[in-house]
């Protein structure tokens, strides 16, 4: 049997090249997690090689895509308590039989005033327009205390969206979803939203058809702070 004669001490690397070598490796390493594998997983960038290479863009789609899913699963596994928000347009349906009488369209014309006194939505005001790209979705959300109201609406230009109105409390717990309304095929909405609890609440649309949409978003009312976050 043949044994393979043992190194000699002299041929072994002393431990001074053995240190430099895991450093040279560390650092190549670390070099290659910063411009490579951070931009082209996580769409991070800190150093612009990886949008350089054309990497940052693929990481930036593979987090978009990840935030659709989550968005996809929560209105999925929504059960759709705010569809009660059919109601409003039953009130006002028992409303119209009333002016069977000559004097009855007085009434009615009173009737609007007093539904539209809830005006104490007065507060901040903005306008949000945003652009999607066939199969591509986008968040904007609000930032409100617990009770606050904002009266909104928005409309799609371009063809018809998926959309889920939500909310999420700060430090939300994993899988948490609190919905106030969704729908397909939507040109538009609107109505009052009120928070129910502290944190950031509002809308996520998604574009289904074969062409780019645009969605004008106006809100006004008792907020803080509005952002679009995908």
């Amino acid at each position: 049997m043949y044994n393979t004669d043992l190194p000699r001490r002299a041929e072994l690397p002393s431990t001074g090249k053995l240190l430099r070598s895991t450093a040279l490796a560390a650092l190549i390493a670390g070099g290659l997690l910063v411009t490579t594998v951070l931009p082209a997983e996580y769409g991070i960038d800190p150093t612009g090689i990886g949008r350089a290479l054309g990497l940052t863009p693929m990481g930036e789609i593979k987090m978009s895509l990840a935030a659709e899913a989550r968005a996809e699963e929560r209105v999925a596994t929504e059960t759709a308590p705010a569809q009660p928000v059919a109601v409003a347009p039953t009130v006002r349906a028992e409303a119209a039989p009333v002016p069977a009488p000559a004097p009855a369209p007085v009434a009615v014309a009173a009737l609007p005033p007093a539904a539209v006194a809830p005006e104490p939505v007065a507060g901040r005001q903005d306008t949000v327009t945003v652009t999607l790209k066939p199969g591509q979705g986008a968040e904007v959300k609000l930032t409100m205390n617990k009770d606050s109201r904002v009266r909104y609406e928005w409309a799609s230009a371009g063809g018809p969206v998926n959309f889920d109105t939500h909310g999420d409390p700060y430090d939300a717990p994993k899988n948490f979803y609190h919905g106030y309304g969704k729908g397909r095929n939507e040109l538009g909405n609107q109505g009052d939203l009120v928070a129910a609890f502290d944190g950031k609440h509002g809308w996520f649309w998604r574009n289904r058809s074969g062409s780019d949409v645009t969605v004008t978003l106006k809100t006004q009312g008792d907020y803080t702070k509005i952002e679009r976050v995908l």
